[in-house]
């Protein structure tokens, strides 16, 4: 029910990991990375076969030279200013970050003021707030340590997935 994989720039092989996730699942899921900061992350992403750049701040550099190497952009903004700037540099998707200290009443507040391009709702989302972004307006959530922390095992990674997906569908209803 994931329908994109972001491998973090900080983390080991980062680029080996999109290639792999990218090869098996791209398919399925868009396949890219986070923590986009430099223009030669962009481009390691790309040449790993990444589709996806995601950046934690409005960098206009780096969101201008990710969507010209034909990245779907989403940028991390806490403001309407920053999430404006993004758009101006061809952000193509925002994502509120730090979400869980900004909460679903600044998802309303922006929602007030921006075009419709798709917010998520991204650091510290759990599967019991997920609700609660996307009744503000989110088209959906980024999750990370709320669902996997290095050396975690995989049945409580997927016991943590089932849950957010079952917010998700709960909410859907």
């Amino acid at each position: 029910g994931f329908d994109a994989v972001e491998v973090p720039t900080n983390s080991p092989d980062w680029q080996q990991s999109v290639a792999i996730a990218a090869r098996e699942f791209g398919v399925d899921a868009r396949i890219g990375a986070g923590t986009v900061l430099t223009l030669p992350h962009v481009d390691a992403l790309v040449d790993a076969g990444g589709s996806l750049a995601v950046t934690p701040n409005t960098n206009p550099a780096v969101i201008r030279h990710a969507v010209e190497r034909g990245l779907l952009v989403a940028a991390g903004c806490a403001t309407a200013s920053e999430a404006f700037a993004a758009l101006d540099a061809g952000a193509q998707l925002l994502k509120l970050f730090p979400a869980s200290i900004h909460g679903p009443a600044m998802v309303r507040a922006l929602r007030s003021v921006l075009p419709p391009v798709p917010l998520f709702a991204v650091g510290g989302v759990t599967a019991d707030t997920l609700p609660g972004y996307l009744s503000a307006g989110c088209a959906g959530a980024g999750i990370g340590g709320e669902l996997y922390k290095p050396g975690q095992s995989v049945d409580a990674t997927r016991t943590h997935a089932r849950a957010f997906r079952q917010a998700w569908l709960d909410h859907a209803a």
